[in-house]
């Protein structure tokens, strides 16, 4: 309950969920269970409708996908529930950035990478103060 109230990183807290029912119409949920609202009334000061996104589970602004980053920086006036943007067949799937995590990426060499640092090359020359 203490997270819900005073926790805003594993999903929405009390107050965006009272925000939600008050102002806010559900629009469309991505593939990771990301939920888009966008406001029933115009409360901006551009008079436009305000839209937000509730992740599902921790708040990492990299876990929004281009389709639905597009519409919430209203560059499409319809979200991508009714219009998507077209898929080409080299676009690869959306990845969220995994820095920090398990499975963030170390290159070769490095002493979080499972293999083995190769051995130097014999180019290196190690300084030595004159």
């Amino acid at each position: 309950m203490l997270g819900r109230i005073f926790g805003w990183t594993s999903g929405a807290t009390i107050g965006t969920l009272f925000t939600i029912a008050k102002r806010g119409e559900l629009v469309g949920t991505d593939e990771t269970g990301n939920k888009y609202y966008q406001s029933r009334d115009t409360v901006s000061y551009d008079g436009r409708k305000r839209r937000w996104v509730v992740y599902n589970g921790y708040a990492e602004a990299s876990k929004v996908t281009p389709d639905w980053h597009g519409w919430l920086h209203y560059t499409f006036d319809e979200p991508p529930t009714e219009a998507p943007l077209p898929r080409r067949r080299w676009e690869k799937d959306h990845l969220p950035n995994m820095t920090g995590t398990p499975l963030a990426w170390h290159p070769q060499g490095s002493l979080l990478a499972d293999g083995v640092r190769p051995a130097a090359t014999g180019d290196y020359e190690a300084w030595k103060p004159e």
